[in-house]
């Protein structure tokens, strides 16, 4: 067997069983919550990321390939038109069947079948073997996208319990950093860059990366670390909810009609802080990065700090050529974690990875020259390139190895249930 068929083989089972394991402290009863239409049940998540593999590697290796239930391809299809009608989204929860264990029957299933395929990789012809290495390298990044996914909805699902249900006890209280260094800036003088990537056979990437292309900077400086929890109090403090002028109007329209006054799952009794997290209910950890924030409240807090956001062009242009180091699930501690305290100079950057998703003031568009493909998979990222803002670096609930420079998530600007923080920047030119 080749190393790429045991690196392929490993990383696959890894994988996978990782997704399961996201699952040890959970009841059946958990596997089925939908709090809302834009979150899914677990149970359907395990189904879906299952039928990913089904769909767009057995029925592409195996053209007489059956399914194992035919109507698997309408309730876990998610939002791929072109190859069938998927189940109505707002209605997950009602799919008491399968059941859970047909569900993981289902995995098991496909999962010996895909093993098999990969285990016979060096037999295959060369353009069929690279068709199923690519295909499998998307399915896994998908997968560890549904990982993140099973978490955050899960969190939005427990939040509305009154029981506050917690997914993980910590074994110890957050320890709070020593008080942190002052906000400091990195600057960079106006140039032209390369942005994006290029697919080759060797190195993964979607598709909304690519392709590689010239862009060019103005000079701009950017923070060297996030804000955190207690700059994002001072906001809150100088009524920065209440200042329609901070605020875009649609997100002015968000604060009033959904009463936002303070971050997602925050609440304030006598005068102290407090979230409910995976973790159960805790009190603010004042020097870990500002967390579950939309885009607008993001926006408006540079505004009120006399700044802006980044650009993704600029944010990714600060992290090329840097360690991908911090806070991610790997860690398997599931709120972002206090900022350590530690020098910082211009050459250095702090947590741009991990720990929070940053919002960029970047619209999710597409790069010059990228091409959507007319084909099933065309549909995974292209048509989503419309009213959505791009974040950059991963969160404490992204696994580390699916994390790079490049990467470009997206939600649209006033949703709150991800992990989402930012950090500051500013143009030189208004030094």
């Amino acid at each position: 067997m080749s190393s790429l068929t045991t690196n392929l083989s490993d990383l696959y089972i890894q994988v996978r069983d990782q997704t399961v394991a996201l699952c040890d402290s959970l009841e059946v009863e958990d596997m089925l919550l939908q709090a809302s239409p834009f979150v899914s049940p677990i149970k359907w998540h395990l189904g879906h990321t299952t039928w990913f593999f089904e769909t767009f590697i057995l029925k592409s290796l195996e053209p007489s390939y059956v399914s194992i239930n035919p109507l698997y391809e309408h309730l876990f299809n998610s939002y791929y038109h072109s190859i069938g009608t998927p189940y109505k989204r707002s209605q997950r929860s009602l799919l008491s069947r399968p059941t859970q264990k047909e569900v993981m029957r289902y995995r098991t299933s496909i999962d010996e079948i895909i093993c098999h395929w990969i285990n016979t990789l060096e037999q295959l012809p060369e353009a069929q073997a690279y068709q199923l290495t690519s295909l499998l390298q998307l399915g896994l990044n998908h997968e560890q996208q549904h990982q993140e996914l099973m978490l955050t909805d899960l969190h939005y699902n427990f939040s509305h319990n009154p029981l506050l249900p917690t997914y993980q006890t910590l074994h110890k209280p957050l320890e709070e950093s020593k008080p942190i260094l002052p906000l400091t800036f990195i600057e960079t003088p106006p140039q032209l860059t390369e942005i994006g990537t290029d697919t080759t056979s060797t190195t993964f990437c979607f598709d909304n990366e690519t392709p590689k292309h010239g862009h060019y900077l103005n000079g701009f400086a950017l923070a060297t670390r996030p804000i955190t929890c207690a700059e994002f109090i001072e906001f809150i403090e100088s009524d920065g909810y209440h200042r329609p002028e901070l605020w875009l109007d649609e997100g002015w329209h968000h604060v009033q009609n959904e009463h936002w006054t303070l971050p997602l799952y925050w609440t304030k009794s006598n005068g102290q802080y407090h979230h409910f997290s995976l973790h159960g209910f805790l009190p603010i950890a004042q020097t870990a990065p500002i967390h579950h924030i939309s885009f607008y409240e993001a926006d408006a807090y540079a505004r009120w700090a006399g700044m802006r956001l980044p650009s993704e062009q600029e944010w990714e242009f600060i992290a090329r050529n840097r360690p991908i180091k911090g806070q991610f699930i790997d860690n398997q501690i599931y709120t972002p974690l206090p900022l350590r305290q530690f020098e910082t100079s211009l050459s250095e950057t702090f947590a741009l990875f991990g720990g929070t998703w940053e919002w960029t003031q970047s619209p999710y568009s597409a790069y010059p020259g990228y091409r959507q493909t007319l084909d099933p998979l065309g549909e995974y990222n292209g048509k989503f390139m419309s009213k959505q803002m791009v974040l950059k670096g991963g969160s404490c609930l992204t696994p580390l190895s699916h994390i790079r420079p490049t990467y470009r998530n997206f939600f649209y600007p006033h949703e709150r249930w991800q992990t989402m923080g930012f950090r500051l920047a500013y143009d030189l030119e208004d030094k």
